[in-house]
């Protein structure tokens, strides 16, 4: 019987430290008992960064269907976009062409049933929007390859300590009153515990949703969004059977006691949410797209340009999204009796 499809893990910036945490996690294959994934990239990089780096990893080009077979004894790469040049740290021109292909194979690869799930290395967005890249970053472009009008897609940054959702993503800090809406709020909601309750197996999520303003808004002392806006969308989740509770004071909500009373917490904004994730689990934390049709998982960390080639990058976060990558597409495969 042949082995089942292994994850499919993009590059990401050539530039960066993809290459690198790449190497690094397919070395604790092993000792961190990894489930198979195959690289999508331009394999030259790979084996020039190892020789750089004096890592001992072989590198294969292969289809995806035998890279299940060849993983224990060598990195399977599927080779997608053009032949790299960028030097570590250094991106050049064909630096968004590669990160960009990886990404479409990856998504084509793992809707043809080629690939179980979509892992991402990190991309540099000023690279692309020089580009022409036209999406604010991954979570929208999945969206878009995904071709799936409904649900829009949520990012969510996972670790054991704290799962976090911001409503609003990547927007300047003053659009935020304007765009955070009671739709955008129950959606968000809604997303965010189908997938807890689906992928994660969370039988009845609970979700923390935190308010916009200082100690949410002081009964609308503080400002009237808390009041007007987010008060009730929670009122209309939990008419929905969800158990939701808010508007919530952001500076109390993740102190281990307060972690303990909910599953998610959803903000208001990017830093509101993302800060809390990282100070706890900086290394370890996971960025997670829910409403997608298919699992991506990420790591929570971008390029790192100064690190590239130094060999001082830590894949610890990569190695926790490939094995919630693995988990998540596996409870997949087994609600839909694949």
């Amino acid at each position: 019987m042949a082995p089942p499809p292994a994850l499919a893990l993009t590059l990401g910036e050539p530039a960066g430290i993809g290459p690198d945490i790449t190497l690094a996690a397919w070395l604790t294959r092993q000792q961190r008992s990894l489930p198979a994934f195959f690289a999508i990239g331009d394999a030259a990089v790979l084996r020039r960064r190892a020789a750089a780096l004096g890592l001992d990893v072989p590198v294969r080009a292969c289809a995806p269907e035998e890279a299940a077979a060849v993983f224990a004894s060598a990195l399977p790469v599927v080779s997608a976009g053009p032949a790299v040049t960028a030097a570590p740290g250094h991106p050049d021109e064909t630096s968004a062409p590669s990160a960009r292909a990886a990404i479409d194979d990856a998504v084509a690869l793992v809707k043809a049933g080629r690939a179980t799930a979509v892992v991402t290395n990190p991309i540099s967005k000023a690279v692309l929007y020089a580009d022409g890249f036209a999406f604010p970053g991954h979570t929208e472009y999945l969206a878009h390859l995904a071709g799936t009008p409904a649900p829009r897609p949520v990012m969510m940054i996972w670790s054991p300590e704290l799962a976090v959702i911001p409503a609003t993503i990547h927007v300047p800090l003053a659009d935020v009153p304007r765009l955070l809406t009671r739709e955008l709020i129950i959606e968000t909601a809604r997303i965010t515990a189908h997938d807890l309750r689906h992928r994660f197996g969370i039988e009845a999520p609970r979700l923390a949703i935190c308010g916009l303003n200082p100690h949410a808004g002081e009964e609308g002392t503080l400002g009237r969004e808390d009041e007007e806006v987010t008060r009730p969308a929670v009122e209309a989740l939990r008419q929905e059977g969800i158990d939701a509770r808010g508007p919530l004071p952001a500076d109390t909500l993740f102190h281990a006691a307060a972690r303990a009373t909910y599953d998610a917490a959803i903000g208001a904004y990017h830093d509101q949410v993302l800060a809390p994730a990282k100070a706890l689990a900086f290394d370890r934390a996971v960025n997670v797209t829910l409403g997608l049709p298919f699992v991506r998982t990420s790591p929570d960390h971008g390029t790192a340009f100064a690190l590239a080639g130094t060999g001082r990058a830590d894949p610890s976060s990569l190695i926790e999204a490939l094995r919630l990558a693995h988990r998540l597409s596996a409870r997949d495969a087994a609600r839909s009796g694949r």
